[in-house]
């Protein structure tokens, strides 16, 4: 067989037109790594309608902040500072809120599913709507939270003091 037929042929035809096209489609891209801007003051930061899902904001001080709309799943907000922040209508299923302190923030249809805040403070919360599902809390916590919440969440048709267990 000559050398320009057969599978030596093929395999120069293969490796040129890999050549040509570049080989980074041979390797996995690389992962985009979540946004972490823990221990950062960022009072009045603007993330509303943004994909947050796993970044960390551990530690922020995020009065004033915006997050209305925004992808939270699975972020920390670990011993955040909330005071008067917008999170109405985000997804915090599997967030992390152990610590976090809700002063005067606006929770209105947010789904909490799965999330942790055992530790939380709420202080003056707006709930309406909020699906606190599978969210443990501790007890003067639920007893804050019960006193205030109304409505059904538009995503996932909960009512909100079912979700927290209110009596």
């Amino acid at each position: 067989m000559s050398p320009k037929r057969g599978p030596h042929r093929l395999a120069r035809w293969v490796l040129a037109l890999l050549l040509a096209l570049g080989t980074t489609w041979l390797a996995p891209a690389p992962a985009m790594a979540a946004m972490d801007v823990a221990k950062q003051v960022l009072i009045g930061a603007d993330f509303h309608d943004q994909d947050l899902r796993g970044a960390t904001f551990n530690l922020t001080n995020l009065r004033d902040a915006t997050f209305a709309g925004s992808d939270l799943q699975g972020a920390s907000l670990f011993g955040a500072k909330l005071q008067d922040a917008d999170l109405s209508n985000t997804n915090l299923r599997e967030a992390t809120l152990d610590s976090a302190i809700f002063d005067g923030t606006n929770l209105t249809n947010a789904v909490l599913e799965d999330a942790f805040a055992f530790n939380t403070k709420f202080t003056n919360v707006v709930i309406e709507g909020a699906d606190f599902t599978n969210v443990p809390l501790r007890g003067d916590a639920l007893k804050t939270l019960c006193g205030v919440a109304s409505g059904t969440n538009p995503v996932t048709g909960r009512d909100t003091r079912s979700s927290l267990g209110c009596s």
